[in-house]
Order: structure tokens, then C-alpha cells, then sequence
């Protein structure tokens, strides 16, 4: 552990190397992964996380960009978590958006990690959580958790993050799809994004009418803002929703629940993991194929096959 200790405390003190190092061991989750959530996890809750996650096309990349730069004059830290699609031939994760943030990597304050989803459903990765939490232990101000655009069904992005921003474009038909999913749910901010192009009115229009049609979640009303990534316009009225967000879900309790979900989530997860891994070593590959035969040769049923299997 003295190498870890060594190498948490130049993470501490802002060693880019040594941040990508904690982060590769937790989100590979490393033999030494346990200790370093052990040795950090009193230091998380103090950063404000916002997920960024809508369809693909929404323009999110380019609006976490804008977006860093808007909390860069306000914070003196600000990390990115930008979960990509897997490749299919090496399983890391695909690129081709960060390149719209090339402009963020000359900024000593901004910290960007990309992450495979590596087959996980929801638009994260498995271990995004956990990769966000100790970002906040390393004390990030801000940090900006960017989904995979895989259509409308990232809603795992509610239990890391306090504030969702849920993004559309004009013209898309996003509000008829937001309906049919149920995303709208899990929405804090609705952006409507690439707000120059025509129809965006109209989304806002259309977006407002849908709210009318929900349960209102306490008394949180979620706002809509038109932003323009390109442009840079709107950015301001982003911020300020989310800061505002962020503040009422706080002093309304809504950030305790939410995070009380996400601890029980991470813990059921872990508890699987271990169950799984303790049984692994317990019914090995012979004890299957043993068990396997004798359920081909009708000696017993599956379900009496797995009983002895536990036993």
C-alpha cells in the first residue's frame, strides 16, 4: 500500500500522472482499487456533479466543452468524465468526440477522462461512480459527466450525478421519443441545444406543454434553456440553472435521496461481485460439467443440480 499511499498523495497535490494512474486502477478495478476507495471515500461529497446525456447529434461534447470553459471562470478545477462507445476490436473507448474539446486540454485547471462503456447498458460505464468519486475526494470543483448518445434510454446517469441535463435540437422529434422513454423523468435542466437553428422555439414550446402532462417532482420546476454551443450562446443561463439545481436539491433533500440511491445501488453491485467471485472459486469448471452430464442424462433436474452445486 506504501506505493499507493505515495501515489494518492501526488493526486492530492494535482500530478496529472498520478490522477490517471488512481483513476485507470479504480475504473479497471484493480487489486489495489478497494484500498483506494477505502482511503478516499471520506473525502467525497463536496463537488458538484452534472451529467450531460441526451440522443446522439445533441451536440453534447461540444456543449460540455463551452460549458467547462463557463465554469473554468467560476471554479478553479473542473474534471470531464466523457463515457464512450467500446471498441469492438480492443474494448477501450472511441474517441472521436473528444476532439471537439481540444481546446479544454491546454487548461491546467480541466482534467478530462474518457471511459469505455464496455458493453454496459444505461450510457455509462460500470464504473463511473466510483471514477467520479474520486475525482471529488482529489477535489474537482465541478464535475461534468458527458453519456453515451445511444438513444433514450441513459437513465443510469441519475444515480452519479445531482443535476441531469437532458439536451434535444430542434427538429429532431426528441419530444415525442423523451415521452415514450420515460428520460423525461430523470431530467433537471432540459437544454435545447444548437438553439440558432430554426424550430427552437417550438421544442421549448413543445417541452413545456410535456411538463404540464407529469407529476412535478416536489417543487423543483424544471427549467428550459436555449443554448448554442458554437456560438456560445446561452451558456450563462446553463450555469445558472444548474448552480440553482444544485442548491435546491441540497437544502430540499433531493441530493441526500438521490445519493442514498446510488450508495445502495454501488452496494448491491459490490455485493453481486463478491458473490459471484466467492462462488467462482467454490463451483469450478469440473464441478459444472460434472453437474451438466448428469442433468443430460436425466440423474437429476437442473434445479436439483444447482442445489448440490451450492451445497
Amino acid at each position: 500500500m506504501t506505493g499507493n499511499i505515495d501515489l494518492l498523495a501526488r493526486a492530492r497535490e494535482g500530478q496529472i500522472a498520478a490522477v490517471a494512474r488512481l483513476l485507470s486502477i479504480v475504473e479497471n478495478e484493480e487489486p489495489e482499487a478497494a484500498e483506494i476507495v477505502r482511503a478516499t471515500h471520506p473525502d467525497t461529497g463536496h463537488a458538484t456533479v452534472v451529467g450531460i446525456t441526451g440522443p446522439p447529434g445533441a451536440g453534447k461534447s461540444s456543449l460540455v466543452s463551452t460549458l467547462t470553459a463557463a465554469f473554468r471562470a467560476r471554479y478553479p478545477r473542473v474534471a470531464i468524465v466523457a463515457v464512450d462507445p467500446s471498441s469492438p476490436f480492443t474494448g477501450g473507448a472511441i474517441l472521436g468526440d473528444r476532439i471537439r474539446m481540444r481546446e479544454r486540454f491546454l487548461d491546467e485547471g480541466v482534467f478530462i477522462r474518457s471511459m469505455a462503456n464496455r458493453g454496459n447498458s444505461g450510457g455509462l460505464a460500470r464504473t463511473t461512480k466510483r471514477v467520479v468519486n474520486l475525482l471529488d475526494a482529489l477535489g474537482f470543483d465541478i464535475i461534468l459527466v458527458e453519456t453515451v448518445g445511444v438513444g433514450q434510454e441513459e437513465i443510469e446517469v441519475v444515480r452519479v450525478v445531482e443535476t441531469v441535463c437532458l439536451l434535444t435540437i430542434p427538429g429532431m422529434g426528441d419530444d415525442i421519443q423523451a415521452i415514450k422513454s420515460g428520460i423525461m423523468e430523470i431530467a433537471d435542466v432540459l437544454v435545447v441545444n444548437k438553439a440558432d437553428r430554426p424550430g427552437a422555439d417550438r421544442a421549448v414550446k413543445d417541452f413545456a406543454q410535456m411538463m404540464t402532462l407529469g407529476t412535478p417532482r416536489l417543487d423543483w420546476k424544471i427549467p428550459i434553456v436555449k443554448t448554442s454551443a458554437t456560438e456560445g450562446t446561452g451558456i450563462d443561463d446553463l450555469v445558472a440553472a444548474i448552480e440553482s439545481h444544485s442548491k435546491w436539491a441540497r437544502e430540499s433533500g433531493d441530493a441526500r435521496r438521490r445519493s442514498l440511491d446510488a450508495m445502495r445501488k454501488e452496494v448491491e453491485t459490490l455485493l453481486r461481485e463478491r458473490i459471484l467471485r466467492e462462488l467462482a472459486e467454490r463451483v469450478t469448471d469440473d464441478h459444472l460439467d460434472r453437474a451438466a452430464a448428469r442433468v443430460a442424462d436425466r440423474e437429476v433436474d437442473p434445479y436439483a443440480a444447482v442445489e448440490e452445486l451450492l451445497a
